[in-house]
């Protein structure tokens, strides 16, 4: 049984987002109607990030800052489907304090400027299939992912629709506004947060390193954006920025995570595609981080002896593993010594 964890502050809280205004003057005498409005002089805030946060007793210096990926919110960075603790409580755990971002247009952050219809979309055996856990119906050999049933249930009731306005300002906007409020910090991404990642180390000065787990896409010095990689989901390509901005990723430390059953060569299957040519492109990206004097690393967890990963190590079976080796990275770059 775990410790008793003794939280010192915790809450809830909107960054960022827009504010819609209607001309006129609002008249308080008029009712259309429950979940209608006469809009003449009545605002909208919209298109925030919201955040919750916990600061442990004794917390090191820099907070995790963690931000969610495609078709998820903050819940994936807590308990796990099968209802383990989850990398938010382990990381507190080791004295960390925390921030989860729901981004705009996701979880508790749905007010949206966006304009759309809402349709149910039956796609979760291809997200079983891209995010690694098997081939449907089977799970990979050997996954750290839980095979049971109720597990399952729980990992498909936590996927959320993106209603943003699908537009990378409002989220870096939010992530910006977040920096700017807490100060220094370390940001975690996963998969789609990746590149909101990268950007918002450019843009902030209080991001002080970047832990990515398994990123989605990259950034390189305008110049030097490496040939597209195709794949049979797509075509990656990397996004090229001013080098002055590039130069900023070169100056703290940044570690790239990538799990099990990830193919060097071309496949049929969607999920080993897809993650082949993100695999790749990482590479490149860290070589050129460092090329320029950059502090970089990726770690491919089979070549080190850690098997069975999904696109989701961060509530894996093993997620204590995976949390003590960012613990450890942390500490080896003394990144809270500074």
């Amino acid at each position: 049984m775990n410790e008793f964890l003794v939280i010192k502050e915790q809450g809830s809280f909107a960054v960022g987002g827009t504010v819609l205004k209607h001309p006129g003057e609002y008249d308080n005498s008029q009712f259309a109607g429950w979940g209608k409005s006469v809009e003449q002089g009545q605002s909208f805030h919209a298109d925030h990030a919201v955040v919750d946060y916990q600061l442990p007793v004794n917390a090191h210096k820099m907070p995790l800052i963690f931000i969610h990926g495609y078709g998820q919110s903050a819940r994936s960075w807590q308990t796990t489907p099968d209802g383990r603790e989850g990398f938010n409580t382990l990381m507190l755990r080791r004295g960390f304090g925390t921030y989860l971002i729901d981004l705009p247009g996701r979880g508790r952050a749905g007010r949206t400027t966006a304009q759309m219809e809402l349709k149910p979309l039956a796609d979760e055996q291809f997200w079983f299939d891209i995010f690694r856990i098997g081939q449907w119906p089977h799970f990979n050999k050997g996954v750290q992912f839980p095979t049971d049933s109720a597990a399952l249930e729980q990992f498909f009731r936590q996927m959320t629709p993106d209603i943003s306005t699908h537009s990378m300002e409002p989220v870096l906007s939010s992530i910006n506004a977040l920096m700017n409020k807490i100060g220094q910090g370390i940001v975690v991404t996963h998969s789609a947060g990746g590149y909101p990642g990268w950007m918002a180390g450019i843009q902030n000065s209080n991001v002080r390193a970047i832990v990515s787990y398994e990123p989605g896409g990259y950034v390189f010095p305008e110049d030097e954006v490496p040939n597209p990689m195709p794949s049979l989901t797509g075509t990656l390509s990397g996004t090229g920025v001013p080098m002055a901005e590039f130069m900023k990723l070169t100056k703290i430390p940044i570690v790239l995570y990538f799990g099990d059953y990830i193919p060097e060569e071309v496949t049929d299957k969607l999920g080993s595609e897809n993650w082949r040519v993100r695999l790749q492109m990482g590479r490149k990206f860290v070589e050129t981080i460092n090329r320029y004097g950059g502090n970089a690393t990726l770690i491919e967890l089979p070549k080190i002896g850690i098997y069975g990963n999904t696109h989701f190590p961060m509530s894996d079976l093993n997620n204590v593993v995976i949390a003590d080796l960012l613990s450890e990275w942390i500490k080896e770059k003394g990144i809270n010594n500074k």
